[in-house]
């Protein structure tokens, strides 16, 4: 695995996404450059179609690119083969998505837990730290629950303890408050303010601009392009109260 002495956790450059061919040729990601530091949180947004999706999929190893590179935490990671890749994603990236993906057979804990069993953590370690991520998300009381017995923003919250199980170096979420209510959705935005404060690496894909203010960056893609990026000054202190009406 190739290396890098930079100091970006996530970077890509000159990334590619290609479908079809000749006059049937999408550029889904075309060309993009991106670097993202240890610890700061991301925001993409985009009409529907423009790549971000694609682009979040290509860094996190769930989609190869036609072109260009993706590095995570300074190790070249686009040539690894699928059996490098699927431990790549079990234990450096977590992965938030609108749909939550969660098992329905399983109950809340087993969901979390699963992740942790799957990347090597023993059955009792395994328990031990969902259970302990479920507190975190404010969902201890609800461990033994199925997801058809909890609203949206506890399914994602599940989803969000899910994504941390393995301590990831990133968390990588697309879309995660599309599926939820206006409450559901300021709840998970509180616990993605959390994480940020923790110093988790956050990048999220989203048309909501209320996630977009909670950031330290944005950007803005258009046709596989990024085509503006703003520093939002502050991050998100301050912000989620102001969004949810309890600041003047």
């Amino acid at each position: 695995m190739s290396t890098t002495t930079g100091t970006s956790l996530v970077r890509a450059s000159g990334l590619r996404k290609e479908y079809g061919r000749g006059t049937g040729l999408l550029r889904a990601v075309d060309g993009v450059d991106l670097d993202v530091e240890r610890g700061e949180t991301v925001a993409v947004m985009g009409p529907s179609g423009c790549g971000k999706s694609t682009l979040l999929h290509l860094l996190g190893g769930l989609d190869r690119p036609s072109g260009g590179e993706v590095w995570l935490d300074g190790a070249r990671i686009d040539g690894l083969g699928e059996k490098a890749l699927a431990r790549l994603r079990r234990s450096a990236v977590g992965f938030v998505f609108q749909s939550f993906h969660l098992m329905e057979e399983l109950t809340a804990v087993e969901n979390v837990e699963l992740s942790a069993l799957l990347a090597g953590r023993s059955p009792r370690e395994s328990r031990r730290r969902a259970a302990e991520l479920l507190d975190r998300v404010g969902l201890g009381s609800r461990a033994g629950a199925l997801p058809s017995e909890l609203s949206g923003g506890q399914r994602q919250r599940v989803a969000v303890a899910r994504a941390l199980v393995n301590e990831p170096a990133v968390v990588l979420a697309d879309e995660p408050t599309g599926n939820l209510d206006s409450v559901a959705t300021l709840d998970v935005l509180q616990l993605f303010d959390d994480l940020h404060r923790a110093g988790q690496t956050l990048i999220i894909v989203t048309h909501d601009a209320r996630i977009a203010a909670t950031a330290d960056r944005l950007l803005t893609m258009r046709d596989g392009v990024i085509v503006d990026e703003t520093r939002l000054t502050g991050g998100s202190t301050g912000r989620l109260g102001a969004l949810a009406g309890l600041e003047d």
